[in-house]
C-alpha cells in the first residue's frame, strides 16, 4: 500500500519540499499518493524539469475539490 501525503493542511511554501523529500526517499518501484486541493500540474512540470525520466504520474482522482495523484519512482 502506497504512503499518502495530504498537503492540504501544509503552508504552500512547505508543500513542494516535503513532496520531493518523500519522493527522494522512495526505493525504485515504490510510490506515494499525493492529496491536494487543486490540480498539481505545476508540480508535474517541476518533476519533469528536476527528476526527468525518474517518476511516474497517475491521476487517481481529478477534482473538483480533491485531487489524488500516485507518484512513483521508476525502477
Amino acid at each position: 500500500m502506497a504512503h499518502t501525503l495530504d498537503v492540504r493542511t501544509l503552508a504552500p511554501r512547505d508543500r513542494h519540499p516535503q513532496i520531493f523529500a518523500l519522493f527522494d526517499g522512495l526505493k525504485p518501484g515504490e510510490a506515494f499518493v499525493l492529496v491536494n486541493d487543486h490540480d498539481p500540474k505545476p508540480l508535474f512540470y517541476q518533476f519533469s524539469a528536476e527528476r526527468a525520466n525518474q517518476f511516474t504520474w497517475n491521476y487517481l482522482e481529478a477534482g473538483p475539490e480533491v485531487w489524488r495523484v500516485e507518484i512513483g519512482k521508476r525502477g
